[in-house]
């Protein structure tokens, strides 16, 4: 196993890192005469556990991290809802779950957003062929509107994953989805390779325009099937677990309680000794992940392109995987508001720096529009992080924005956490002395002025829910109307 800084430790060496004004061919992608391309991946499902985030002693994510250091690393960005279809709908849109009503994985994001112009969108009104293969809207709700070409089509946005011919591999009763082990079939089999297989050959060609081209990679969203020799990699025996204190909830409200469901998936993983085995296969999910990547990424930089490309990484959100006794997102907690991002922007930005600044992944949209220099869409809701692709410790200062479900909602600082939840009951964290979120302090007197600075940030309204469709993950714990 390789050395790993703690999450506090991480973030405060972080913190102390500067960079210069890059002085490569780019003064400004916005007063460049050739527009850039952009290469905008995302991960399903990714937490902080990759090696450049120090977020998993046994991680092995080679790939994801040489992207890392060849730009941005920002180590404290967040995600706006800890759910797929709110986060990528909130990313794509630029527009925030409490505007939007979007809040669950169930409801659809384009009705409530009719007249929203996504990222694509924008981009194709100026001048740029859009296209894209795999994840980046969720899978119920895709957008043919956004794109010039889709892969493998318009409403089928990624092709179907061999599974196993019995259910479920774990031992674990009555679930299917919630399950993990290694398949029968080569890297060729898998839905991610070919996705990336696609987008090798687009980044092989030399577009007569400039292009916004996006790979959504599945893996490691559930379940975590992989071939067997990613499974060989992390033996059961041997990898580390999570850090989990046993009373962690006695101190949260009620409505955390039940939002962690410590009886549900927790109490399944440990009566089925199954916690070494799920994170074993979360962890080869993640390498199988991170080879699509790179094979992204070599074809990047064989093709014609690179030095004319601003390539931008992102996580959906967090993960738990016993951490406050409880699995998946879902939660208003650091483990699922927390999500790897990096950009490289040649010429703007220092190779290998990090960024400690809380930053959203709302913050992407306008971040794009400024690096390729187009007309600003003004009812985005993010900040453009291009002053912080210049300078990672310049100052920033509102924290970022996470809500669940309606008038849930978790805001990220430098060094604080706050959580209000509908019914008024809060959460309070010091992340400079408490990393894993174990001590509740809302309660204490001496942090009122503390709560009181964050509160400022707060949504000022919440948007009634958008109807959802049947079938779909239901919104919990809603705020009553």
């Amino acid at each position: 196993m390789r050395a790993s800084l703690n999450r506090r430790e991480f973030l405060k060496a972080a913190g102390m890192a500067t960079a210069a004004v890059g002085t490569a061919r780019w003064a400004s992608a916005a007063t460049a005469e050739k527009k850039p391309n952009v290469l905008f991946l995302a991960v399903d499902d990714l937490n902080d556990w990759i090696g450049c985030l120090g977020g998993h002693p046994d991680s092995k994510t080679p790939h994801i991290d040489r992207l890392a250091k060849r730009g941005v690393l920002f180590a404290n960005a967040h995600c706006a809802a800890p759910m797929c279809n709110p986060s990528r709908a909130a990313l794509m849109t630029g527009i925030r779950p409490s505007t939007s009503g979007v809040y669950a994985n169930s409801q659809p994001w384009r009705p409530p957003m009719k007249d929203a112009v996504t990222i694509p969108q924008h981009f194709r009104a100026h001048g740029y062929r859009a296209i894209g293969s795999g994840k980046i809207y969720h899978g119920a709700f895709p957008d043919p509107p956004s794109w010039n070409e889709y892969w493998p089509s318009q409403t089928k946005n990624r092709p179907g994953d061999p599974m196993p011919p019995k259910r479920p591999l774990n031992g674990i009763p009555n679930t299917a989805h919630f399950d993990w082990g290694p398949i029968d079939v080569q890297d060729e089999g898998m839905a991610d390779w070919q996705v990336a297989d696609w987008t090798r050959k687009q980044l092989a060609a030399k577009p007569a325009q400039p292009m916004f081209l996006a790979c959504g990679i599945f893996r490691p969203h559930l379940p975590w099937y992989v071939p067997q020799k990613y499974f060989d990699l992390f033996p059961p025996e041997k990898v580390t677990l999570p850090k989990v204190k046993k009373d962690d909830l006695d101190d949260v409200p009620e409505i955390a309680r039940k939002i962690a469901r410590p009886g549900g998936d927790h109490a399944k993983v440990i009566k089925t000794d199954n916690w070494r085995k799920a994170v074993s296969g979360y962890l080869a999910s993640m390498t199988f992940a991170d080879a699509c990547i790179g094979r992204v990424l070599d074809a990047l930089d064989g093709g014609p392109w690179p030095e004319d490309t601003i390539v931008v990484l992102w996580g959906d959100h967090g993960w738990h995987l016993g951490e406050k006794l409880h699995w998946r997102k879902f939660t208003l907690w650091e483990e699922a508001t927390r999500c790897p991002l990096m950009i490289v922007a040649p010429g703007i930005a220092k190779p290998g720096s990090v960024c400690s600044r809380p930053v959203n992944l709302l913050d992407i949209y306008p971040t794009l529009v400024e690096l390729c220099g187009l007309t600003p869409n003004e009812k985005l809701e993010g900040r453009s992080l291009v002053p912080l692709l210049k300078d990672p410790a310049a100052k920033w200062e509102a924290p970022s924005l996470c809500t669940y479900n309606r008038g849930n909602h978790s805001l990220r600082g430098d060094r604080w956490r706050y959580t209000r939840y509908h019914d008024g009951s809060e959460e309070l964290y010091d992340h400079g002395r408490d990393e894993m979120e174990w001590t509740n302090l809302a309660g204490e007197s001496q942090y009122d002025d503390v709560k009181k600075r964050m509160a400022k940030w707060l949504p000022k309204t919440d948007a009634p829910d958008v109807p959802g469709r049947k079938g779909g993950r239901k919104a919990r714990n809603k705020k009553a109307k």
